[in-house]
């Protein structure tokens, strides 16, 4: 019997990159080696997890690709510059970066190779992301613009290569950083949410490329969700607080004028960096720089748990939801230090806790390979085995044949006088 399952992953600057089961809590594991700025953490596909990650001295940085089965990451791709913000296309074949320069930078992967680097923001880039069709990669920058660049023209490289004026659109409204970006449904006619340092979150449609909308908090604004009704929106703020607003009527028409937000209680113990929805759609979980996850029931507006507070130990600086497939087989813990994907069960052993399939397929062609290279060392042995029983035949044939040549000319010497 096959369940659905959806898994949080939570980076930070200071640690590890833990993943939650987001229906009960549990820790699956963690990813080792990241020290992750705001929206640095994204899914490339179902098989890979990319980090940014920026050293202690931030003198380097490097993009960290993890697989799901181990807790370390087998690949780390260079970037031109440090880069923050992370967003990957569906199929996990590209990856794109934003940079402290205000370029964009388009990456193949698994291989990290750059496929070309673009302008999007006169400052640096502070989020990415793709709307629901994939169709559309959309940014948000320090100099509180939001900009939209078709996929299609970002990675045709028989392009231009100066893209800013393959910009469909570039909305200028915030006074100040734009902090996150969501979308709705729709594709190239859905509605982009930006909010900002600014306190303030905008509504831009995309069919029409207009301002549709403001709506004012009482502080600095730097996570937002939609419902996948979009009948809701939540914010996080810099005063620690989840603020809950309107979206449409139960007419579905969107609301033209400002509402009143409400602030659901308790709040965190610092800003809310992150906001996601979880359990299909049942849930909001909101992530703070206090190091704490909080989950919430979407119906009644209540708290109904709060995750790793006591055992991350640094802030949070994104969240992000995987969904994935449980098929109730168990295998053996590959990774190292409880790698990430899994939960451990009694006997050493871990129930894939993501795409049991994608990630018992790596591990087959693993084995199948080695397999081959043992059949092929075998073969190799008897080979050389072989080889020198022939040698050792070849020289007691020569020794026999000399002797014979030897014997041969002692006679006929004794033959002539």
């Amino acid at each position: 019997m096959t369940t659905s399952q959806e898994i949080l992953l939570a980076s930070s600057p200071e640690t590890l990159i833990t993943a939650y089961d987001a229906s009960t809590g549990a820790t699956l594991g963690h990813f080792t080696g990241s020290r992750s700025p705001r929206k640095g953490l994204a899914l490339a596909g179902k098989k890979l997890i990319a980090a940014s990650h920026i050293s202690p001295d931030a003198t380097s940085a490097s993009i960290h690709l993890y697989n799901w089965w181990s807790s370390i990451a087998f690949h780390h791709l260079p970037v031109p510059e440090p880069v923050a913000p992370l967003a990957a296309t569906p199929d996990g074949l590209y990856l794109f970066s934003g940079g402290l320069s205000g370029y964009i930078h388009a990456l193949t992967l698994p291989s990290g190779d750059l496929l070309r680097s673009f302008p999007a923001h006169s400052k640096p880039v502070s989020c990415l992301t793709m709307n629901d069709d994939n169709s559309l990669l959309i940014s948000g920058g320090d100099d509180g613009t939001i900009s939209v660049f078709p996929i299609l023209r970002v990675l045709d490289n028989s392009s231009i290569d100066n893209l800013s004026q393959f910009a469909l659109y570039s909305f200028h409204g915030h006074g100040s950083s734009v902090t996150c970006i969501t979308t709705g449904m729709g594709g190239c006619n859905s509605t982009i949410i930006s909010c900002s340092s600014d306190c303030t979150c905008k509504f831009w449609s995309i069919a029409t490329g207009s301002h549709m909308r403001t709506v004012r908090f009482p502080c600095m604004i730097w996570s937002l969700a939609m419902d996948s009704t979009e009948t809701n929106f939540y914010a996080g703020g810099s005063d620690g607080r989840l603020y809950v607003g309107v979206l449409k009527v139960k007419r579905r028409e969107l609301i033209s004028s400002d509402n009143e937000v409400v602030a659901w209680a308790p709040e965190h113990g610092g800003a809310v960096t992150a906001v996601v929805m979880a359990n299909e759609g049942r849930n909001v979980v909101s992530a703070s720089e206090d190091g704490s996850i909080r989950v919430w029931e979407v119906e009644s507006g209540r708290m109904v748990r709060v995750l790793g507070h006591h055992e991350r130990g640094g802030s949070i600086s994104e969240l992000v939801l995987a969904k994935g497939i449980i098929n109730g087989r168990r295998c053996r813990r590959y990774g190292n230090g409880g790698g990430g994907g899994g939960s451990e069960s009694e006997g050493g052993e871990m129930s894939l806790g993501f795409s049991g399939r994608e990630i018992r397929k790596p591990v087959r062609e693993v084995n199948e390979m080695e397999e081959m290279l043992s059949v092929v060392v075998k073969d190799r042995r008897r080979a050389i085995d072989r080889l020198e029983a022939a040698i050792g035949t070849y020289e007691r044939l020569l020794g026999l044949i000399l002797k014979e040549a030897k014997a041969g000319d002692t006679t006929t010497t004794d033959h002539n006088p």
